[in-house]
């Protein structure tokens, strides 16, 4: 006969009296299934009253307080039995709610209603500038777009010379702050010091800071007369070209004079493009700041240099950055009003010459004749404000197109 000890070690499912699936399992030397051996009678009475193996407690309840058939405190479904493992049950997944809570239905109000917003901002604002608008633009009907003339008192009046103007004052710009704003972006991310680049940041965000009224003021007094040598050097040099050709001068001429210098669309344009350097680069050191470490150190273990990394990672990664830092800057240019109204001498004819005085723009001629206007001159000016509305969305439009495109965003695959 097996000592107390050694029946203890044995595995529950082989004692004497154990039970399999809620059945009793029948010692050797018992009778037929149906009966019971003698000894077993009173130890499996007293055994009834205790939960049995992969039974249910009193209640229907399974061991734990699970429901029959559902999930217990951690998460796991009752299952069923395993044959010859009673404490071992199936798994069953536990069922998601895919109802939100209240937090996250506050949370998509909020944002669908500050989406909403803007778009209806923008909608009246557009509605109100046609409806303004609209006197002036039943008088002149497409003759608007390509007359050169400013004279809405005699009905004679249009935006041809204003709005090649503020495209040249822009491309100007963006051609001389996209290069600028990429080398400071791509130096405080990916070359300078750490602790030399938290103070690069505050720097370049006080630049964008600076009110338009005082870069206006510094490009009229100062800017202007150190600029006059290098328009000189690029029309002697590339007067061939028509955009560069200057009216009443001569290459190789010392004794022209230098107020056919002053007063250009090109001053103008390095203003404006100090003003919106800052935005560019603000927007694209976000962007190259988050290039995948993965891909980065990737290309320093093939042995890339620094420049090898930049050219290879950064700015494939970063090309969303920045062409939309550029656009949002061109919108920015296309806008500005009080720097271009100090700088320009306004003419109202077709002026391609970037290097020559005079130059107009549609937001300094609002700020121009806006004191001034008749009820129709009013008109007049709502639809050259109409026109650079719809200037500006279309540019913005189409930035948004191409930034949807690229990579810029995307979790590192290393």
């Amino acid at each position: 006969m097996a000592s107390v000890s050694e029946e203890s070690d044995r595995p529950e499912a082989e004692r004497p009296g154990a039970e399999t699936s809620g059945t009793a399992r029948p010692a050797p030397g018992s009778p037929a299934p149906g009966g019971s051996a003698p000894g077993d009678r009173e130890s499996g009475r007293l055994g009834s009253d205790r939960p049995q193996s992969g039974g249910q407690e009193p209640g229907g309840q399974e061991p734990g307080g699970s429901e029959p058939g559902g999930a217990d405190a951690a998460g796991r479904g009752s299952g069923t039995v395993v044959p010859g493992r009673p404490e071992a049950r199936a798994l069953v997944a536990r069922r998601i709610n895919p109802a939100r809570g209240l937090g996250d239905r506050v949370f998509r109000l909020q944002l669908t209603a500050t989406g909403v917003a803007v778009l209806a901002v923008m909608a009246g604002v557009g509605l109100f500038l046609l409806l303004r608008a609209g006197q002036a633009l039943r008088t002149r009907g497409l003759s608007f777009l390509t007359t050169a003339a400013w004279q809405p008192d005699v009905h004679n009046f249009g935006i041809a010379a204003v709005l090649t103007g503020t495209v040249l004052i822009a491309c100007v710009a963006v051609v001389i702050s996209v290069p600028l704003a990429v080398g400071t972006a791509l130096f405080i991310s990916d070359v300078a010091p750490r602790g030399l680049r938290r103070t690069l940041v505050t720097m370049v965000d006080l630049m964008a800071a600076v009110p338009s009224v005082v870069y206006g003021l510094w490009g009229l007094f100062f800017l202007q007369q150190h600029v006059i040598g290098l328009s000189r050097w690029l029309s002697e040099w590339l007067g061939w070209i028509p955009l560069f050709t200057v009216d009443g001068t001569q290459p190789g001429e010392p004794l022209a004079s230098e107020s056919v210098f002053t007063a250009s669309t090109f001053v103008a344009g390095i203003v404006v493009a100090l003003m919106v350097a800052p935005i560019q680069c603000s927007v694209m050191r976000e962007v190259f700041s988050q290039a995948p470490a993965g891909e980065r150190e990737g290309a320093y273990a093939l042995g890339a240099t620094r420049w090898g990394m930049i050219r290879s990672v950064v700015l494939p990664y970063g090309k969303g950055g920045i062409i939309g830092g550029t656009m949002l800057g061109l919108g920015r240019a296309l806008g500005e009003t009080i720097a271009v109204y100090l700088i320009i001498s306004p003419v109202f004819v077709i002026q391609p010459h970037i290097l020559q005085t005079g130059s107009n723009s549609v937001s300094s001629l609002i700020a121009l004749h806006y004191g001034d206007a008749s009820e129709f001159g009013m008109s007049a000016l709502m639809a050259a404000g109409l026109a650079l509305f719809l200037l500006t969305l279309a540019v913005n439009f189409t930035a948004s197109s191409v930034v949807a495109r690229s990579r810029s965003g995307a979790q590192s695959e290393a």
